[in-house]
């Protein structure tokens, strides 16, 4: 099922060093994380509830 998703690039992998390579895609309720220099090492899931969270986390401690 993950072969097939559609993976988004984060829109701050460009920058730096290049080694900040990180792709998202939906599945379901769930959110799959993965290295996109490295997709085949595999995926971190989590439920999109606790990554938007996450996210939301970030953006205040940036903020």
């Amino acid at each position: 099922m993950i072969g097939r998703t559609h993976w988004r690039k984060s829109s701050y992998s460009e920058g730096g060093d290049g080694n900040t390579c990180v792709e998202i895609a939906e599945i379901g309720g769930l959110v799959a994380i993965r290295d996109s220099k490295a997709p085949f090492r595999g995926t971190l899931t989590v439920p999109v509830d606790s990554f938007t969270a996450l996210l939301q986390s970030l953006r205040a401690t940036t903020s």
